[in-house]
């Protein structure tokens, strides 16, 4: 197994570890998960580039390096959503989730039809964002409960009912666009009319 794969999968079996400390009162939980979710984010940003520069491209890494990233990120929000602490609806992680699936369904018929579906710069500024903005929360909880810091009350409100949501909505919007764009690209491919 090479290297990118390699990274791949340790970011695959980070996400049982960082759900763990999610749900784990001890102390520092929510800073294990940040650094847990910060350490798997950065693997996606290496197993890419390093495959490309290194012509270590496999149908393996094809195949697990978007599972990843999405089983990642929906962990998390999903985690989001059943914490009241992190004010998210449900809403945002359903039309995150229906566009993963509608973006893997269109892989699935263009690789049936021969052609390969490279992540667009929608796609790979979406799952920046995303991870980005995950990472921003998870640091804002890890200060306010593991290290207890206390912000003037109208701060803390601005960041939890302000600050929060509009990320998350920023990633959903930067999602809905992502889909869009692979859908337009990729629409002959489920045209009704043929």
């Amino acid at each position: 197994m090479n290297l990118p794969n390699k990274l791949t999968l340790l970011r695959v079996l980070l996400i049982p570890f960082f759900l763990f400390f999610m749900y784990m009162n001890i102390p520092f939980h929510y800073a294990i998960a940040l650094v847990i979710f910060a350490a798997a984010s950065i693997t996606d940003a290496l197993d890419g580039k390093i495959a490309r520069s290194r012509n270590l491209v496999t149908n393996f890494g094809k195949f697990l390096d978007p599972l990843a990233d999405k089983v990642l990120v929906i962990a998390a929000l999903a985690v989001f959503v059943e914490f009241p602490v992190v004010k998210m609806s449900a809403v945002p992680l359903i039309i995150i989730t229906a566009r993963e699936f509608m973006v893997s369904g269109l892989r699935l018929l263009a690789a049936n039809s021969g052609i390969v579906v490279a992540a667009g710069i929608w796609g790979k500024l979406k799952t920046a964002f995303t991870m980005g903005a995950i990472v921003a929360i998870l640091f804002w909880l890890s200060l306010c409960s593991d290290f207890g810091i206390s912000f003037p009350e109208g701060f803390r409100n601005a960041v939890d009912n302000v600050f929060v949501p509009v990320l998350i909505w920023i990633s959903t919007v930067l999602t809905v666009i992502s889909g869009a764009v692979y859908l337009k690209g990729y629409w002959h491919l489920i045209d009704s009319d043929k």
